[in-house]
């Protein structure tokens, strides 16, 4: 399994520091957490049912008709792959490495490219994965280049297709609506866990034929522990994820806590405030001890530097959890809950920049 942040029992460990003096800053998880009012015991008795209300919520928030509830976008990353032929595949890197990691063990030709050579050479592959704001560098397309330059005024068919229908890497049960529409089909995939903060630049609402967009739950409600997320795309491709994932991939109890954070407008207004704000502040307090952020968007803030891997060690020899990435050496810094966690970040990084 790949590395990933929130790994604070591991750190803890190996530190030799008290899991609850530590200052985890590690995931682009939201501290503002929406939130959870007490759950009704029928949403833990009762199976899951699908006229709950969360889809009709999801369809207000997300701006579409089609959508599919999963556990958490990670669930639908590891799907995808199982649902076409061996394909040409290009991500976007550096990026949330679980989607090349997917592809290539689903069996597909994978390449890693920077964002300007996947612009340029879109039409060589027949599935192409970006992620905006892109994580870990905060990097976001804008969405008219996306819409003009890879999705394309005709249909997706005619623009990217390359390559004849095969066999569907998927099982036994792979759903009868693939067909000639997924076999070869080309696709573009955008996952978009990060751009709730910014939810009139979202794709979601231009989703057709070949477009697929992954919305989550966990980063900007700060409902990590749900495990929820929703697919965005065409009725026949949401057709044949349902059937792969299989029934209840949501619980009841978290079915019911995502319907009310979904509906809940005023406590997103608020969010939406104090992640630009905070985001700014970590900004500053980062160039203001010599580590000028290289990227960022709401949720985090990226600093490429050379001493990134020793600079991280002397932060967790401080109790302070932020996330390292070797390829280019940089790291990433959660936003801080409040004042004394700004000061305690600040007094850290004092002491490892010294």
């Amino acid at each position: 399994m790949l590395e990933h942040g929130g790994r604070l029992g591991r750190a803890a460990h190996e530190y030799g520091i008290p899991r609850e003096s530590w200052l985890d800053l590690s995931t682009g998880v939201s501290p503002y957490a929406w939130p959870v009012h007490p759950v009704p015991p029928s949403a833990w008795h009762r199976l899951p049912e699908d006229d709950d209300g969360l889809l009709a919520a999801a369809r207000t928030y997300y701006g579409t008709q089609h959508l599919l509830p999963v556990a958490g976008s990670q669930a639908a990353i590891a799907a995808l792959p199982r649902l076409r032929p061996p394909s040409r595949v290009a991500v976007v890197e550096p990026g949330y490495r679980e989607h090349a990691h997917a592809w290539r063990q689903a069996g597909h030709d994978v390449v890693t490219l920077p964002t300007d050579e996947i612009l340029t050479r879109a039409e060589e592959f027949d599935v192409v994965v970006l992620i905006r704001p892109n994580n870990p560098t905060g990097m976001s397309l804008d969405r008219e280049l996306i819409l003009s330059s890879l999705v394309g005024a005709r249909p997706a068919r005619d623009r990217f297709s390359r390559g004849a229908p095969g066999r569907v890497a998927s099982g036994p049960k792979t759903c009868r609506a693939q067909g000639a529409l997924l076999q070869g089909q080309p696709w573009l995939v955008v996952d978009e866990a990060f751009i709730d903060a910014r939810p009139g630049e979202s794709l979601a609402p231009y989703v057709r034929e070949g477009l697929i967009v992954l919305r989550s739950i966990g980063k900007f409600f700060g409902l990590a522990g749900a495990r929820a997320g929703f697919v965005a795309a065409w009725p026949e491709l949401l057709d044949a994820l349902a059937e792969t994932l299989g029934p209840w991939t949501l619980g009841g109890p978290t079915r019911h806590v995502v319907t009310q954070a979904l509906s809940d407008r005023t406590w997103q207004a608020s969010a939406r405030v104090w992640l630009r704000e905070t985001s700014s502040r970590l900004a500053a307090l980062l160039t203001q001890r010599g580590l000028p952020p290289t990227g960022g968007c709401e949720f985090f803030q990226y600093c490429e530097h050379p001493e990134a891997e020793a600079l991280h060690r002397a932060l967790a020899g401080r109790a302070i959890l932020v996330r390292h990435f070797d390829a280019p050496q940089a790291l990433r810094f959660g936003i801080p809950v409040d004042d004394e966690a700004f000061a305690r970040l600040d007094r850290a990084l004092a002491g490892a920049l010294a």
